[in-house]
């Protein structure tokens, strides 16, 4: 029997879904800068910083409306900065008081959160804890 644990010694991995295959590479791999690790008939691979991330092709798809994935960075208003300007928009949400880059803090405290979409609709984050 085997001394490793299950989920303890298993690496996570994370799926999003997309119709346009192209499309999605372009924005995981150009915009976002993540290094593409294989492709196969189903899905496109890239190495999310240690975390696999399969973005799974379908012929339709419907984005979920909540978060999906998202990313913990030092300094989002830099994060954001450099995102916006590889013409990412960030969403504009009228029950969070967001400044001007669309970063939201969460009242209470310092936590900060920003919001934006792949070319599939579906919804990413930006956080700084």
């Amino acid at each position: 029997m085997s001394d490793q644990t299950f989920p303890a010694a298993a690496k996570a991995m994370t799926f999003i879904v997309t119709s346009d295959r192209e499309a999605a590479k372009t924005f995981y791999g150009d915009i976002l800068g993540f290094k593409e690790i294989g492709e196969d008939d189903y899905a496109v691979v890239f190495d999310l910083n240690g975390i696999m991330l399969r973005v799974s092709t379908v012929k339709q798809h419907e984005a979920a409306e909540h978060t999906v994935l998202g990313w913990e960075v030092p300094d989002i208003t830099s994060a954001v900065k450099t995102l916006t300007d590889k013409g990412v928009v960030f969403n504009r949400y009228p029950y969070f008081e967001q400044d001007e880059l669309g970063i939201w803090t969460a009242p209470g405290s310092t936590n900060r959160v920003a919001w934006f979409k792949d070319p599939d609709g579906n919804v990413l984050s930006l956080a700084q804890f």
